[in-house]
């Protein structure tokens, strides 16, 4: 098929090796065309520039567009649908796609390679996916954007990377916080966080960054991987004050990490803010309501909805994919005590 040629029902189904009725129910979604048939149609349509996304009707709500938000398989901390930060980063991609007519859906699927990715992407009629995290795909990512533009990922901005990314600007971020705490006296500050997920190990760099600018020495006793759960938080805490390691500072990778840690300070005895200042990282919607309040480093989960939903639109229209690092700001509440 030359590649002027436009591709035709007939052509598809000839590919595909099913009647032209089946291609135009697959196209249409049909329950009538079990789901295996109906990827093998799509992807053969993606495959030869079958305009089938016009062809489709648009559904009961009439969406401009559909897009998809997808979750890799975790490493260490990425992405989990029941962390209350994901929620609120879903929530703005949710807004941003209503104010654009466009509807979206969180897919059960979960790739772990590049194999997973070039397979969702051809076996889809979206108009774009949303990766909420790199997991351990970033080289998979910078391979896939060789040859796709539908995508963007939620995350870390990496060296040498092809491919679009939406992310706060985590070395800062991680850095302000122990400055922060320097600035109020502390000198044994401890990171929590799974340093080996790229958003956390990020933090982490900043963490070090700020230690070095106030004047303080790394410890490597003080840096405790902890995976964003309350529990990993917690029990973070009580290694450290089991091994009699003195520490007046807590610098965690999530709000979830800092609830955690906050937990086991006040459960051993020791006083929040007054033994040990506590500052956590998202701004999640409960960090204000906790006791003490958290000090935190909010990321702008709205303005990462908008710029993640807008990316994947405008790109069908010839609009630059480029990755955005968004700015983060220090709240100071309770928990830090200045």
């Amino acid at each position: 098929m030359g590649s002027r040629q436009v591709t035709r029902l007939e052509d598809l189904a000839r590919l595909a090796g099913v009647s032209i009725t089946t291609v135009s129910r697959a196209l249409n979604d049909s329950p009538a065309v079990n789901q295996q048939t109906k990827q093998r149609i799509w992807k053969l349509a993606r495959e030869h520039d079958y305009p089938f996304r016009g062809y489709m009707p648009s559904g009961p709500t009439t969406a401009a567009a559909s897009v998809a938000i997808v979750i890799p398989r975790p490493q260490g901390r990425e992405a989990r649908l029941s962390d209350p930060f994901v929620l609120e980063l879903v929530a703005g991609i949710g807004e941003a796609a209503r104010q654009r007519g466009c509807d979206f859906v969180v897919s059960h699927v979960a790739p772990t390679d590049y194999a997973d990715l070039t397979e969702l992407m051809a076996t889809n009629r979206l108009n774009g996916i949303i990766f909420l995290g790199q997991s351990s795909l970033h080289a998979a990512f910078n391979r896939l954007a060789e040859t796709e533009t539908r995508f963007a990922v939620w995350g870390a901005q990496m060296p040498t990377q092809a491919y679009c990314s939406v992310g706060s600007d985590n070395p800062l971020g991680g850095k302000r916080a122990t400055l922060h705490l320097a600035r109020l006296g502390r000198r044994r500050i401890v990171f929590l966080g799974d340093t080996e997920a790229p958003e956390a190990m990020q933090r982490h760099q900043g963490y070090l960054e700020g230690l070095a600018q106030a004047g303080l020495a790394a410890d490597p006793q003080l840096v405790v991987p902890t995976h964003f759960e309350i529990e990993a938080g917690e029990s973070a805490v009580d290694a450290l004050i089991a091994r009699r390691i003195t520490f007046d500072g807590v610098v965690a990778a999530s709000d979830l990490i800092a609830l955690g840690a906050v937990r086991a300070l006040l459960r051993a005895g020791r006083s929040v803010p007054g033994d040990v200042s506590v500052v956590g990282y998202d701004d999640v919607s409960f960090a204000r309501y906790t006791r003490p309040a958290l000090t935190t480093i909010r990321q702008d989960t709205a303005l990462a909805g908008r710029l993640l939903v807008n990316k994947l639109l405008n790109a069908e229209t010839g609009g630059e994919l480029r990755s955005e690092r968004l700015p983060t700001d220090l709240v100071v509440r309770e928990s830090c005590g200045g």
